[in-house]
């Protein structure tokens, strides 16, 4: 993925170093994995067989996954025989739901909702596979005997597979390939939210803490946390998802790529790359922060290089963009997130292609808060004359508010303070908006899912809010 500069200056520079496909990707902001640590600068950027093996697929324009609200419903057992160390029985699948998404960490209950926990539905699937931290990964996968690894899990998945994964702290740099299908998707899920754990391990042989390959795949639910790093190679990506048609949702991804050299390889919290020929991914409700080397142009938070939707997703401190458009971007729609304290809140853009030829174009950007960073929303590179803004909330980003291309405008703006229920640019901001916010009813239901960051319903009576939170 290529690094993405928004001052004029840097331009001339960020073409010259991106000109050439020994440093197109990993320089720049570098979102094409190597598939090995020791490959040369070049030999890293070719597809292995296992991937070029993988199936093309064409961009469809509607959300994959992503259009029907979360299904309330009584958590229960439904593998009773799943006894575990730290399971809490908080699974459903089937007709009603699949996780328990409401337990924040003590750390961040300014996130954690207030009333009944919703949870996401999932439907259900042929295989199961179990995952602990007490289990071996000699064992047959099961309930009563699970597997400790998701290394180990992933190698056994097939279509129509989920993986249910306990709370508990797992090694990290590990990589998913198999693929589901339309109707027999994988599902990799944390069985309580945030309570699977991903670090880094004693000995990191690779930059990428979860590197998906695989085409209809799920990742819910997961904490990927990169703040104390061990021996071995430094983390500088957290999700990195190369496959089609797959979902990243209510992950937690923070402290990644922050004891990184500042450098052109560059890296993201959450990856969504073209390169392997994947299209189609979805990013909703996913918590980002603290993503990169203060300073650092070229780290950003969630990024996104093919056609997909970024929606719901809670963003702050990244060292460059917290959204950021690149490379083959086109048909992305990028709704109801929240993004502060970042050098750039929204970029749009597309260049150094690698299948296209540009431009990026037809991309919705709705309902977005964009506060308190340097750039708010961007136009960069070679952009089309179909990108739409409308009703988003834009204000106090230091450098400039907006700069759109080809004369495009936006509307219905709201250019006042969110008036958040405790806003800092240190610590854990309480993102939610207070009783008093102008973006409360301002927001457009165009291209909006139906409810909000914690799972809840927004609401159509009184009108969808700006941002991440519905009030």
């Amino acid at each position: 993925m290529i690094k993405f500069v928004t001052f004029a200056s840097d331009k001339k520079l960020s073409a010259l170093v991106c000109s050439s496909m020994a440093v197109l990707l990993t320089a720049c902001g570098g979102q094409a994995v190597e598939d090995s640590p020791t490959q040369s600068a070049t030999a890293g950027f070719i597809a292995s067989s296992e991937q070029a093996a993988a199936p093309a697929v064409a961009i469809q324009a509607q959300d994959s996954a992503i259009t029907a609200a979360p299904q309330a419903g009584t958590a229960v057992t439904t593998e009773a025989d799943f006894a575990m160390s730290g399971y809490n029985g908080d699974i459903q699948q089937g007709n009603t739901s699949a996780m328990q998404t409401a337990f924040a960490p003590q750390d961040d209950a300014a996130l954690a909702p207030t009333t009944n926990t919703p949870q996401v539905t999932i439907p259900a699937t042929t295989y199961k596979l179990y995952v602990s931290p007490s289990g071996n990964d000699s064992s047959a996968g099961t309930a009563t005997a699970p597997f400790r690894t998701l290394a180990r899990a992933a190698r056994s998945t097939r279509a129509g597979t989920t993986v249910f994964v306990a709370p508990g702290t797992y090694d990290g740099g590990f990589k998913t390939t198999v693929h589901g299908t339309a109707s027999a998707r994988i599902y990799y899920v944390s069985t309580t939210k945030w309570g699977a754990k991903i670090v880094p391990p004693a000995s990191s042989t690779n930059k990428v803490a979860w590197d998906n390959r695989g085409n209809y795949v799920d990742i819910i639910g997961f904490h990927v946390d990169g703040s104390a790093p061990r021996a071995g190679t430094r983390w500088a990506s957290g999700i990195y998802n190369g496959g089609s048609y797959d979902m990243i949702r209510n992950n937690w991804v923070h402290h990644i790529a922050h004891n990184i050299t500042c450098g052109s390889a560059g890296g993201s919290a959450i990856g969504v790359d073209s390169y392997y020929r994947g299209v189609k991914t979805d990013v909703v409700g996913n918590l980002v922060h603290d993503i990169g080397p203060a300073g650092c142009r070229y780290v950003q938070g969630i990024y996104i290089s093919t056609s997909g939707t970024v929606k719901n997703n809670v963003v702050y401190r990244v060292a460059e963009g917290a959204i950021h458009l690149w490379h083959d971007a086109a048909n992305v729609i990028i709704t109801n997130n929240t993004v502060t304290a970042s050098n750039t809140g929204i970029i749009v853009g597309g260049g150094d292609f690698y299948f296209t030829s540009g431009p990026s174009d037809n991309n919705a950007v709705y309902n977005n808060i964009v506060y308190d960073n340097k750039m708010g929303i961007s136009e960069q590179g070679k952009t089309g004359r179909n990108n739409t803004y409308r009703n988003n909330l834009v204000f106090q980003n230091s450098t400039y508010n907006w700069k759109l291309n080809n004369g495009l405008t936006h509307t219905s703006t709201i250019t006042s303070s969110p008036l958040f229920v405790a806003y800092s640019r240190t610590g854990t901001p309480n993102l939610k908006l207070s009783a008093s916010s102008p973006a409360i009813g301002r927001g457009t239901s165009a291209q909006a899912l139906a409810y909000d960051f914690l799972e809840r319903p927004r609401n159509a009576t009184t009108g969808y809010d700006v941002g991440a939170y519905q009030h």
